[in-house]
């Protein structure tokens, strides 16, 4: 994490300008450090229990669809509390409900190590979710507040990008090697010396922050409403498993999610500010064709992509837990090339839309090659040649694709936008999870079978990441991304903001 950090804070006229910002002005490498350190807690924990999953079905006695919820109760939770997440940031300060979330996640992770019960584990991985929910769009938030637009904030947005993909895959890597040599309690013990050490950076790191008015209320009944809609339509979907059949208890939680989602748009039209998510905001194409095309690339990649991956990796290819793990590597490497290396230096010459339509497009093919596999099938013919191509395609959409939502937004509204773009990315992820396991899981008995559904699985992520790429072609070209000429040394660095 520290050699990210040095990556992007090496000698150079910019840096010099962070490194000469009054003493109560948070310095650039240390608020990257903690951003990009507190975001791989948060999207190691989506993946880090996958290659675990059959030991934990094993020791708490799971039956498969209680497994599905292993991962699901955080993604969900997640999902469905980010926005107010964002919010609280705004009115409370980005240093309280940073270290606060972190808390809160810590303890929960120490709480599920120590599970003995499958209840007691699933309510654990929600509680984790909810300090994840807390804490992630406050590491978005203060990279926006912190770094001025212009290649300042687009090489910090590259890191923090870049170490989100990773947390990903090295979570399954992580996830690998600790239950090879340890327990699978390992895997959530881990990051409490993290959480740890991330809460003791941020107090010594950020300002304290002044709330915008101590007396402001936040917007409950629009969080209990958008979270609401949000668990009910994906458990709506999450309950056709293992039948694939709508029936009565997902139809009713489809009507439920979508009364709510409704209501949600009237509570917020009509309410008084600080509003959870400001419908204005919505009239702008980058905000609101953004996050939709955010939904639909976290339907393919991270979550789905790693479950999946894992299980044929397992079950099929069987793969040890620890090989399985380091199967990922060329993913997470090669994402962590082209996100920092490449699509950095792209941005500085091509608009962010063209990148995003591009980059989909070359995932999409990676993912289409995957669904290729077969039973006869290889690590080297049926991962690791579709691993590059994917990578390559995910290195290069999704740094531009953040950079156009949060742009042309700033000040008090920079929280929402963040908590919004996390949430479209995650419920993204949980939703076409439980729809991807509900529309190829019908027959798993054999190999024959299992492999069939995976490239079912894969198929259909790529014809999400097709649509993706067409549809990109109306977002804003991006061109106010770019420095202009001449700006190269003023607008690198630029660090600031409150607390």
């Amino acid at each position: 994490m520290r050699g990210l950090v040095r990556w992007w804070d090496r000698d150079k006229p910019g840096t010099q300008r962070v490194r000469r910002r009054t003493s109560d002005a948070p310095s650039g490498r240390a608020v990257l450090l903690l951003a990009c350190t507190a975001q791989f807690l948060v999207v190691l924990d989506v993946s880090v229990v996958n290659v675990a999953l059959p030991s934990i079905q094993r020791a708490l006695s799971l039956s498969p669809s209680g497994l599905l919820w292993v991962v699901n109760a955080y993604a969900l939770v997640f999902g469905g509390f980010l926005l107010l997440g964002g919010r609280l940031a705004d009115v409370y300060g980005r240093k309280l409900v940073l270290i606060s979330g972190l808390g809160l996640f810590t303890a929960a992770s120490l709480v599920g190590g120590l599970a003995t019960t499958a209840g007691a584990l699933v309510g654990a991985r929600a509680f984790q979710g909810l300090g994840a929910a807390t804490l992630a769009p406050a590491t978005l938030t203060i990279l926006t507040t912190t770094f001025s637009p212009g290649s300042a904030r687009n090489r910090a947005l590259a890191v923090w990008t870049a170490v989100s993909l990773a947390g990903g895959a090295a979570g399954n890597l992580l996830s690998g090697a600790l239950t090879a040599y340890l327990t699978w309690r390992s895997t959530l013990l881990i990051n409490v010396p993290i959480g740890t050490f991330c809460i003791a950076l941020a107090a010594v790191t950020l300002a304290g922050g002044r709330p915008r008015d101590r007396l402001v209320q936040l917007d409950v009944k629009g969080a209990a409403l958008i979270t609401t809609a949000l668990l009910a339509v994906t458990y709506a979907v999450t309950v056709s498993y293992p039948h694939s059949q709508p029936g009565p208890t997902a139809a009713a939680a489809l009507v439920v999610g979508l009364v709510c989602l409704a209501a949600f748009v009237v509570v917020e039209a009509r309410g008084a500010e600080p509003r959870l998510l400001p419908l204005r905001l919505l009239r702008t194409r980058a905000v609101w064709l953004g996050n939709l095309l955010m939904l639909l690339v976290g339907a393919g990649f991270q979550i789905p992509l790693w479950y999946f991956l894992t299980l044929y990796l397992q079950q099929v290819l069987e793969l040890t837990p620890l090989q399985a793990g380091a199967g990922f590597l060329p993913h997470t490497l090669l994402m962590m090339l082209v996100g920092m290396r490449v699509t950095p230096w792209l941005m500085r010459h091509v608009a962010a839309r063209g990148l995003v339509v591009v980059g989909t497009a070359i995932a999409a093919a990676g993912f289409w090659w995957q669904s290729q596999i077969t039973v006869h099938s290889t690590y080297l013919s049926g991962v690791l040649g579709p691993a590059v191509v994917m990578s390559i395609g995910g290195g290069l959409l999704i740094v531009p694709l953040t950079a156009v939502v949060t742009s042309g937004v700033s000040g008090p509204d920079a929280g929402a936008v963040s908590g919004l773009a996390n949430a479209a990315k995650q419920f993204g992820g949980a939703l076409g999870l439980a729809a991807l396991i509900a529309l190829t899981s019908q027959h798993s008995s054999t190999k024959a079978e299992l492999v069939n559904g995976y490239a079912q699985a894969f198929a259909f992520t790529a014809l999400i990441l097709a649509l993706v790429a067409v549809v990109a072609f109306a977002l804003p070209a991006g061109d106010a991304l770019r420095p202009p000429p001449g700006s190269r040394r003023t607008s690198a660095g630029t660090a600031g903001g409150r607390g």
